[in-house]
């Protein structure tokens, strides 16, 4: 299955559990992908709103995806109203854009490329959401190198 159109209300987990608003995704639903629960989506609502995210477990074997406030404001919704949805698979599995920093620096340093390409998808989106929130570059370059550093630790 590439893609699955949907209608439900918006749900927020317990704040034990992080209080996200979320849409909830049936495991017969989630199994249908290719990579079932790895499976990378492209999430839009209402026609006209898109992101990039996971599937994350629910507790109950199903799964749902958390849909950040910002655009449930932007979609006037709040918590109990009804949108449509429809979630596609990713074409790209990582599920983000490579930063041009990171790049350049895998392109120029082999040995930490090898290390990089060793790493989970999930190793890769957490070193790619570290260094975009830094805007100075070489502090950019000082968290990417001590982040492999550290990845080529654990490899050993």
């Amino acid at each position: 299955m590439d893609s699955y159109h949907a209608q439900q209300t918006i749900k927020q987990l317990e704040k034990r559990k992080g209080g996200y608003f979320y849409l909830k995704v049936e495991a017969d639903i989630v199994n249908q992908f290719e990579h079932k629960r790895s499976t990378r989506i492209i999430c839009t609502l209402d026609d006209t709103l898109s992101f990039r995210c996971g599937l994350n477990h629910l507790g109950d074997g199903n799964f749902f995806i958390i849909v950040a406030t910002k655009y449930l404001e932007k979609l006037e919704k709040v918590l109990g109203d009804t949108v449509r949805y429809k979630i596609e698979k990713d074409p790209d599995q990582l599920g983000v854009e490579m930063p041009e920093v990171l790049t350049v620096f895998l392109s120029q340093e082999a040995e930490y490329k090898a290390v990089f390409d060793k790493l989970t998808n999930g190793k890769k989106r957490s070193l790619i959401y570290i260094i975009v929130k830094i805007k100075d570059i070489d502090k950019q370059v000082n968290n990417i190198i001590a982040f492999l550093n550290k990845e080529r630790i654990k490899m050993r």
